[in-house]
Order: C-alpha cells, then structure tokens, then sequence
C-alpha cells in the first residue's frame, strides 16, 4: 500500500509540474500531503514536513544569500569586464560558448558539490546567455549534464555512499569505470557542441559587438549602480568563496551570509541604497526559497512516512529469479530514472546493498551491481530530481521552469548513462 502510495504521488507530482498544471510549489506541497492522507498519516503530517524541512533548511538559507549576493555583484558590473573578454574570444558563437560551459561546470564540480557547481556557473555565464539572446534552458541543461557525469567521481555523495554500502573500496568500486566516464564526459562535449549549433541556426545572423549592454536597455539607474573601480575586489571576494566553498573550512550557508555582508557593505555603504539592493533581489530569493522549503516538505513526508522504503522493497521484490543476473545491467538501465524515485540515502543505504546481495545469489559481482548505480542514480540524474535542493538551486539561479528543464534535460542524462554503461560492459566493468 505504501509502495503504491509513493509511486502514484512522485507520478502525479511529475505529471502535474512537466504538463504545468500547478507551480512547482503547489505541488510539492499539496501532493504528498494528500497522498498521506490517504495513508492515513493525518496527524502526523507535520512532523513529516518539519523534519524535511529541517534537512533543507541550509540549502535554502545559503540559496537565499547566494542570490543576494551575486545579485549585488550584478548591480555593481562584476560580470560586465569579464563577459567583454569572453565575448573577444567566442564573439557571438553560441557553439563555442555551450562547450564552455561545460568544461567550467566540469572544472568547477571537481569538489563533488553540485550546489557550488551551479553558484559558480550560471552566474558567471547567464549575463552572456542572455546578451547572445540564447535559451537559458541550453545553459541548464549543459551545466545538469556535466555536473551529473561529474559526479560519479570517487569523492562525490553517490560513489562514497554505494562503497560505504557495500562495504568496498571507493578506488575498488569507480577505477574499473573511468574510461566510461571520460566517454560520458567526451558524450557531454558533443551535446553541448550540438545544442550550440541549434541556437546558431535559431539565432540567425546576429551582430553583437564586444559589449556586453548591447542588446541590453541601459538606464541612468544601470550606470548608478556599477561600481566599475571596484572590480578588482569584488573578484577577489568571489575568489576567496569559492575557495573557502571547495575547503570546506565553513558551511557554505555562512559563507554566503558573510561574503554577501561583505560585497553590500563596500558596494553600496549607504543603508538606503543597502535596503534597496537587498528589496531588488528579494522577490526572486523568496521565490525559490519557497520552492527549496517545499521540496524539503515533499522529501520529508515520503521519508519519514516509510514511502520511500516500501517502492525499495517492492523494486527488488519484482525482480524475477529468471533476470538474477541480469541484475547490473537492469540496475544500470533504471540508475538515472530511478534519481526521480529515490533520495540517494534511501537507494544506496536502502535498495543497493538488497539487489548487491541478491545479485551474488546468482553468482554476479555485488560490486558491480554498485558500478551500474552510480553511472545514473543521483549521478546524471541528481539535476532533474525533485527530491534534491541542488536541483531547485540549478533552475532558480538560470531562472527556468522546472518541467521544461526535466522535459529537456532528461532524455540526454538518460542517453549518456546507457552509453556509459555499454562502455562498462565492453570493458569488463560490468558484467553481462
């Protein structure tokens, strides 16, 4: 009944958002609440949303800081210089800039964080999106699928947890699967390449000078606000986070509280213009803190309700004797789409460690039914699942709708995991 319960609330969730028939946060909230209802967990429906809550509560903390503070790096013409060089070396050639927004989300995602990943890239590349006049969805969907196949290195949540879980070596568990890795990374370069030729065929001939306001409406309030002689400390103050963000010697919610204290004060040391840069950013901060509090709520009500882990115990009930070892390559076949069923704690701590046992039953490796797991779930799929802040962090800093950006992004993370995992049999990672 759970199980059941689980599986039609994710669905109707899924259903309701990609077909846009409620705002994401409507239904975050509401579904979940209605299906445990049904369940009977009437009374203790708060406590179901109030402990995911709690578990959110610092992605959106550092979420509404973040935006604060690269909001006023924004006002002050941070990014303007910097946009002004790109374009004296990608001129107006979306293709060139969609690879480069890749290989940075790459770089940036060597720390395994997909939040800092999304903080430092969309910030830094949606002002060019947007003066080119190109889809900001190409930029989600570009950052989702390098930061995904990114994360499957050692050092990332997913690969930590299956090892921890099956009780191997993380070196044991990914080494086996780095050359499919570098062909989902190679596979990312010439997605992003392609979706930089459909936006050159869309754009059409356009004529953009090496400027980043043209096309832009500039106003005296524009020109009020930047802070061109402050440039060079405005960038070492983005420098310094980011560092300390991948040292870890702070939370990344105080950080942001810091930084942003720090880039309002010697900006704009005036509290009126203060107050004013703060209500300027305000709506937009709210608007997906709302939606990163909502999706906590969700996971929350799913989690501790038992949903969660009864679609886990039906999942490996359903598995027929006569597939036993065919398990890896199922595994791997439904790792990335299983990222919209399962938080990571529930299927590597829940599932893997069940479906790693049954597997050796049948005389396959427990280890590579570990292998076929991270090659999508929470991997290439963690930036499309609702069941994770960094996901609502990715679609709210390049200010997109989520349903477009599952509808867009999902077949592609699907695409490259099957050809990670194709690559992992032929090289004897995985076997089949």
């Amino acid at each position: 009944m759970l199980a059941i319960l689980g599986l039609l609330t994710i669905v109707t969730l899924l259903v309701l958002i990609m077909r846009n028939k409620v705002s994401a946060v409507i239904a975050l909230i509401v579904v979940p609440i209605i299906f445990a209802l049904i369940g009977g967990f009437g009374s203790q429906i708060g406590e179901f949303m109030i402990e995911g809550i709690k578990g959110i509560a610092p992605v959106g903390t550092m979420f509404i800081f973040a935006i604060l503070f690269f909001g006023v790096l924004t006002d002050a013409g941070t990014f303007d210089p910097i946009i002004n060089k790109i374009l004296n070396k990608v001129g107006n050639d979306p293709v060139k800039i969609v690879i480069g927004t890749a290989i940075l989300a790459m770089l940036v995602h060597l720390d395994g964080s997909g939040a800092v990943t999304f903080l430092v890239t969309i910030p830094a590349m949606l002002p060019l999106y947007d003066a080119l006049g190109m889809n900001r969805h190409v930029l989600a969907t570009t950052t989702a699928l390098s930061a995904g196949v990114m994360n499957i290195l050692p050092w990332g949540g997913p690969t930590l947890r299956a090892a921890t879980a099956l009780n191997v070596s993380v070196t044991e568990l990914f080494t086996p699967l780095l050359p499919a890795v570098i062909v989902g990374l190679l596979l990312v370069l010439f997605i992003a390449y392609r979706l930089g030729k459909k936006e050159r065929e869309r754009i059409g001939e356009i004529n953009i000078s090496n400027n980043i306001n043209l096309g832009v409406e500039i106003d005296e309030e524009r020109e009020k606000l930047a802070k061109p002689k402050m440039f060079i400390i405005n960038i070492l103050t983005i420098i310094v986070t980011i560092i300390v963000l991948i040292s870890g010697i702070l939370p990344p919610t105080a950080i942001f509280m810091i930084s942003f204290s720090f880039a309002l004060i010697i900006n704009y040391p005036n509290v009126k213009d203060q107050k004013e840069r703060i209500d300027a950013h305000a709506k937009e901060a709210l608007m997906m803190a709302s939606i990163l509090f909502a999706a906590g709520s969700f996971t929350g009500i799913l989690r501790e309700s038992g949903m969660i882990e009864a679609m886990a115990n039906a999942t490996i009930s359903a598995i027929p004797d006569s597939l036993g070892r065919f398990i890896p390559a199922i595994v791997g076949i439904i790792s990335m789409p299983a990222s919209l069923l399962f938080d990571p704690d529930s299927f590597y701590f829940g599932i893997l460690p069940v479906l790693s046992s049954t597997a050796e039953v049948f005389g396959v490796k427990g280890i590579e039914v570990g292998r076929a797991a991270i090659l999508g779930q929470m991997t290439t799929g963690f930036p499309v699942s609702p069941l994770t802040g960094a996901t609502f962090l990715l679609i709210g800093l390049a200010k997109v709708d989520f349903g477009e950006h599952q509808k867009k992004t999902i077949p592609y993370a699907f695409v490259i995991t099957i050809v990670m995992l194709i690559v992992s049999f032929i090289i004897g990672a995985i076997s089949i």
